[in-house]
């Protein structure tokens, strides 16, 4: 085999397994280290992921300087308001400096928890499956904490209204 032939080969081979590691299917496991994550809430408290298992987990990754993750904070947290009483919980991880959250947070409050995730958090995104690192980017946990959806982009409420039935 020449060796044009073999680099060839190779880089096909490493296409098709990153292209399997982006993609994740309906149900499957989320890296284990996910769920022995923590983060810093701005007001100092610990979030841990392991705290959120057992109830469906809505996780966005956002940041103050992107519109579209401003955009659609608000949808999130009404849907939050909306729906913890069924046992919904959302997660904000923050790809932001703290006190840029901090400030943020202090003019547009938000009900639901918010991680200062730093830029340690577009790794973990990617992780999760946003190849590209963008935002925003959302990802859906079952009960059982496997990752059932995912969303770069901005959410709007079809999404979520499609989501709550899963």
């Amino acid at each position: 085999m020449k060796r044009r032939d073999m680099l060839v080969g190779g880089g096909a081979l490493a296409a098709l397994a990153s292209a399997g590691l982006a993609g994740c299917s309906r149900g499957s496991e989320p890296p284990a280290a996910f769920w022995s994550q923590s983060w810093e809430s701005p007001g100092g408290q610990p979030l841990a992921a392991a705290d959120f298992r057992g109830r469906p987990l809505l996780l966005n990754f956002w940041a103050t300087w992107c519109p579209p993750c401003v955009e659609e904070l608000p949808l999130l947290d009404q849907f939050f308001q909306s729906h913890r009483g069924q046992g919904w919980q959302v997660l904000g991880l923050a790809i932001d400096q703290p006190s840029a959250v901090r400030a943020f947070l202090a003019r547009r409050p938000l009900a639901f928890p918010i991680g200062l995730a730093g830029l340690g958090g577009t790794e973990l995104s990617r992780e999760l499956g946003n190849s590209n690192g963008g935002l925003p980017f959302s990802v859906l946990f079952d009960r059982a904490g496997r990752l059932v959806e995912r969303k770069l982009g901005r959410l709007l409420s079809a999404d979520l209204e499609r989501w709550q039935s899963l």
